[in-house]
């Protein structure tokens, strides 16, 4: 079959309106990658499912895919959004396809540099404001309710309706739903989709571990956080537009949200890339989780089929990689230089 993108192939699973005309990117369909390592390790047979190779390098293009289209076919002119780098990259490159005006709120100094790269290379005019995500998420719904301006955050249900699709990509691969799936949750969008998903396509219902960020996890916490912070930029959210959406999702399935510290998150992006897959440190957040949960004895995973969710690929944001590492060795261009280093290891 001729891949063609997610509205095209699940177009009968999607809520979008007749006036919907499709702009994609060849969107969707990523692996889901076995970690024979990891599995070994925990006991259970784990996958990751690898966002980080949509087409630009986020989960957030599959939601965007269908945001655009319906834009683009009610005769929308501008979009615009609030993001913490993944959205505004997202958006910028679908309005971009679509022959759109894109505009995108960001924190001041609250962006990764990958990110901000990306909404500047596909044309978005990009506008920081001197505060936080959720500040920048008010203005863009306050524009969008007095201008014609359209909308493209998770708060846009046509968003969700494309991100559901990577709950019918697992279960067509595994050829059912997983026993537990395991994501990072800021806006709570994803998880919010996900569940829909997996209830809608009807071939089981996974367990859902959602997590947070320790310095922003107002889900665990119970209460808003004013000034979240955490090395993980991507869900350095205090206020997630869906989190009581998300904390009924991992009700209804039986299933959790916890807090892991930036730390753990770290480690488990560590571990990722051991087994070749390089993730950004928010995408890290379900492994870290799950490898939490798991040392402590709260997470029975034996002989259980268990999906990692990693939202975007390492690209994304290289600054925590780039400033640990130290300089490489400077050797003189001869063969023995090169067998004594080697032989020094």
């Amino acid at each position: 079959m001729t891949y063609s993108g997610l509205i095209q192939r699940y177009r009968q699973f999607l809520d979008l309106p007749a006036h919907t005309k499709i702009v994609s990117l060849l969107e969707g369909n990523t692996p889901l990658i076995p970690m024979p390592r990891l599995s070994k390790e925990l006991g259970c047979e784990l996958f990751i499912k690898f966002e980080g190779l949509n087409p630009t390098g986020s989960f957030k293009d599959r939601g965007m895919t269908a945001a655009i289209s319906e834009a683009l076919g009610r005769g929308a002119q501008t979009v615009i959004c609030a993001s913490t780098g993944n959205t505004a990259a997202s958006a910028a490159a679908y309005a971009a396809r679509a022959g759109l005006r894109s505009i995108v709120l960001i924190p001041e100094g609250k962006v990764a540099v990958g990110k901000l790269a990306g909404a500047i290379a596909y044309g978005a005019e990009v506008i920081q404001i001197q505060g936080s995500f959720d500040d920048a998420l008010a203005l863009v719904v306050e524009i969008t309710q007095k201008t014609p301006i359209a909308l493209v955050n998770s708060i846009n249900p046509f968003r969700i309706e494309g991100q559901k699709t990577a709950a019918f990509e697992i279960c067509d691969e595994l050829e059912s739903a997983p026993d537990w799936l395991c994501l990072p949750v800021g806006n709570a969008g994803n998880i919010t989709a996900y569940w829909m998903g997996f209830k809608q396509y009807q071939k089981g219902l996974p367990r859902l571990l959602g997590v947070q960020a320790a310095g922003s996890a107002p889900l665990v916490l119970g209460h808003p956080v004013e000034k979240p912070e955490t090395v993980a930029t991507a869900i350095r959210i205090g206020k997630p537009a869906r989190g009581e959406q998300a904390l009924e999702a991992a009700h209804e399935s039986n299933g959790r949200i916890i807090a892991v510290s930036d730390a753990e998150i770290l480690k488990a992006q560590q571990i990722l890339a051991s087994e070749g897959v390089w993730v950004e440190p928010a995408s890290a957040a379900g492994i870290a989780g799950l490898l939490a949960e798991s040392a402590v004895g709260k997470f029975e995973a034996k002989g259980q089929k268990v999906v990692a969710v990693c939202t975007g690929h390492g690209m994304k944001d290289p600054a925590i990689i780039a400033d640990s590492f130290a300089a490489p060795k400077s050797i003189p261009a001869t063969y023995a230089a090169l067998t004594h280093l080697i032989e020094q290891k």
